[in-house]
C-alpha cells in the first residue's frame, strides 16, 4: 500500500505544480488583456474625437 500511496502523492504534487503554473499564466494573461482593453478604449476615443472634429453636426449620431 505504501507504493500506491506514494504514487498518489506524487501525482498530487505534480497536479499542484501544474495548477500553480496555470495560475501564474492566468495572472499574466489578465495583465495582457487589461493592456489590450486600455488600448482599445484609447483607439475608440481617438476615432470618436476625429469624427467630432471632422463633422461636429453628425458626431452625435455615430454608431459605436
Amino acid at each position: 500500500m505504501a507504493s500506491a500511496l506514494g504514487m498518489l502523492e506524487e501525482r498530487e504534487a505534480a497536479a499542484r505544480v501544474r495548477v500553480e503554473g496555470l495560475r501564474e499564466e492566468a495572472a499574466r494573461l489578465a495583465e495582457v488583456l487589461e493592456a489590450a482593453e486600455i488600448e482599445l478604449d484609447r483607439r475608440v476615443i481617438a476615432r470618436e474625437e476625429l469624427v467630432k472634429v471632422r463633422d461636429p453636426h453628425t458626431a452625435d449620431h455615430q454608431v459605436r
